[in-house]
């Protein structure tokens, strides 16, 4: 037995190797009967029975051991450099170099995320290259609605009309048309749950004065009314206005996160407490440090009055807008909370954001796990060989990441992506995170928020102003409508555009969790909620 099970032990020992040589069968010609010898001494050495094998001396077995090795590297030492291979695509780009150290950000493993600039250097084409050009008169800010001023620039002063109409396959619509004597033409508007439609028609070009409807088909089609209602509501331009300009902000507000060296979770990200001298610098770039107590600016969804959301904040003016930064090492720090909500439920919420990296630990697109934010700005100080080594360490270096979804935006990365100027750094960052937060709202989630939103809306625009032209035209006795404080009328069971309008913020609110967005079980103790109290207020609510 003892025997039987020596001779399957030396039997495994002679496959192992004869597999480890079998690459041997791919040689041909002359080699292939040397070779064959080759393998026969290994089968000798390994497969000889123990039955016939003689008492060995150390000398022996050390000398058998010594021509077994030679004879593996024999047959493996040519062929070494036959089966050296480069690294598949994936793994070559993951660990290609910019500069002197490691990518700024890398792509999660699940993909969905673009970079730039982008990690295979055979991509030439920027993806957030929206137009060409390099210099500061590129940085052109990016208009999320191009069309939401026209009527307060070509109507709301000139005589007009209105006209509102339900479509049984297009849904609410409100025209707006106007006479421009001087050019003799006509300018029109048609509102849309989609879009809104803008175009001019010389007058010349019509036989007889067109009917609304005529107007409205020649912007759409698909417009399949009999007639239109016309709008007799005194104030209705107020209210078309309101709706037209419900995208138009001049307020935005940015997270910026401060990773470290070795840092690559979101736990560790948002666990920073100290703030380097490097990291401070780079703050006094994009704005000045303010006391959030009794703060009288934008405060970005910051509390001014009872310190919930931390003593300071990062805040700056741009071009005619107001942008809040929302600094997670300035935002309020839980003892004992690993994922830091009180700093995660401002960063979270936003749509873009800077990180501030130190040290060359690259940042993974989607680390910070948020159904909002969609894009990523990454910032490295650098020092160049230029600098020598008196040089300050002055240069930057940006990369973007934002979504698969997420269309292009200027302006262009310089190439290469460094940046010697803090006043060249601030003006390209701004100008790119406000485009970069108009151009997420094409992405899918919130364009379709977005139409419910605007549907919702325009719907409740056609009610008000078709209700109130109605009791326009009715007798005093039967139009007689309750006062509303402030001495506005409201309609019985209408509620108003006012009421409407908070309608569609509720129903955008619960539009937020069919992303997957947990509702609130209930406020912060001693917190009141927070309540619209007029127009104003209202109208400047951001969608």
């Amino acid at each position: 037995m003892e025997r039987r099970n020596e001779k399957l032990f030396s039997r495994k020992r002679s496959f192992t190797f004869g597999a480890y040589g079998g690459i041997d069968k791919f040689i041909t010609g002359t080699e292939s009967s040397c070779a064959e010898s080759v393998g026969h001494s290994i089968l000798d050495i390994l497969d000889s029975p123990s039955s016939e094998a003689k008492p060995l001396t150390s000398a022996t077995s050390s000398q058998k051991v010594t021509e077994l090795f030679a004879i593996i590297e024999k047959l493996q030492g040519s062929r070494l450099d036959e089966q050296r291979c480069e690294f598949p695509p994936p793994f070559k780009t993951r660990l290609l170099k910019i500069g002197d150290g490691l990518p700024l950000i890398l792509p999660p493993k699940s993909g969905g995320y673009w970079i730039d600039p982008a990690l295979d250097r055979h991509v030439e084409t920027s993806p957030t290259l929206s137009h060409g050009g390099f210099g500061l008169e590129s940085y052109d800010i990016m208009e999320r609605d191009s069309e939401a001023k026209m009527f307060q620039e070509f109507f709301r002063h000139r005589y007009h009309h209105s006209f509102t109409a339900s479509d049984p396959s297009l849904g609410p619509l409100v025209l707006s048309v106007c006479l421009e004597e001087e050019e003799n033409r006509l300018r029109v508007i048609l509102r849309m749950k989609e879009c809104s439609l803008h175009g001019t028609f010389s007058v010349s070009l019509f036989q007889h004065f067109p009917t609304a409807v005529e107007l409205a088909k020649m912007l759409c089609s698909s417009v399949s009314v009999s007639c239109f209602e016309p709008v007799s509501y005194l104030k209705a331009p107020e209210l078309i206005m309101a709706f037209d300009e419900h995208r138009v902000s001049q307020n935005f507000k940015f997270g910026v996160l401060y990773q470290r060296e070795g840092q690559l979770t979101e736990e560790d990200i948002l666990g920073n407490n100290e703030e380097s001298e490097e990291f401070l610098e780079f703050l006094s770039i994009l704005g000045q440090t303010i006391k959030l107590q009794g703060f009288t600016g934008f405060r970005g969804g910051l509390d001014v009055s009872h310190g919930q959301t931390g003593d300071e904040a990062v805040f700056t003016s741009f071009h005619g807008r107001e942008i809040m930064f929302h600094v997670a090492t300035k935002l309020p720090f839980t003892e004992g909370d690993t994922q830091q909500l009180q700093r995660k439920r401002h960063i979270g919420n936003d749509i873009v954001a800077l990180v501030y990296q130190e040290g060359h630990t690259p940042f993974i697109s989607d680390v910070i796990r948020s159904h909002f934010l969609h894009c990523f700005i990454a910032v490295r100080r650098i020092k160049r060989e230029s600098e020598g080594e008196g040089g300050d360490g002055g240069s930057f270096q940006v990369s973007i990441t934002g979504r698969e979804d997420v269309p292009p935006f200027g302006p262009p990365l310089p190439s290469p992506p460094i940046f010697t100027e803090g006043s060249v750094l601030r003006e390209f960052l701004l100008t790119k995170l406000i485009n970069a937060e108009i151009s997420c709202y094409k992405a899918e989630k919130f364009s379709r928020l977005e139409l419910r939103t605007r549907s919702s809306l325009l719907e409740a625009l056609r009610s008000e102003l078709s209700s109130r032209s109605q009791c326009m035209l009715r007798e005093s006795t039967q139009s007689s409508i309750p006062l509303a404080e402030g001495g506005k009328g409201v309609p019985e069971g209408g509620g108003g555009f006012i009421e409407n309008f908070k309608r569609a913020i509720r129903v955008r609110s619960h539009s937020f969790d069919t992303l997957g967005v947990p509702k609130k079980a209930g406020g912060v103790a001693g917190q009141r909620p927070k309540v619209i109290t007029n127009t104003r207020q209202l109208f400047h609510y951001k969608f």
